[in-house]
């Protein structure tokens, strides 16, 4: 079970349910989301809550590198 899973477990129904729709959006190119680029990185990330959702672009791929707690380690290891 990966990191992604066991958050999924953790938090409630409500949560998961508007994460998954969110993350939906992110690889239907959603035009609609507030995705902001970090810096001096190729990742991009969308909030949500406390949640913070990381992504990357590889050609016409998305691909979903994390989805977080918001703290101060979040953006580390990027």
């Amino acid at each position: 079970m990966n990191r992604i899973e066991k958050l999924f477990l953790k938090i409630s129904k409500k949560d998961q349910k508007n994460l998954l729709n969110i993350l939906v959006a992110i690889i239907n190119k959603d035009s609609g989301l507030k995705a902001v680029k970090i810096k001096n990185t190729d990742f991009f990330r969308v909030r949500f809550k406390q949640f913070r959702i990381i992504f990357h672009k590889e050609g016409r791929e998305i691909i979903i590198d994390s989805v977080r707690l918001r703290n101060d380690n979040t953006y580390k290891n990027l």
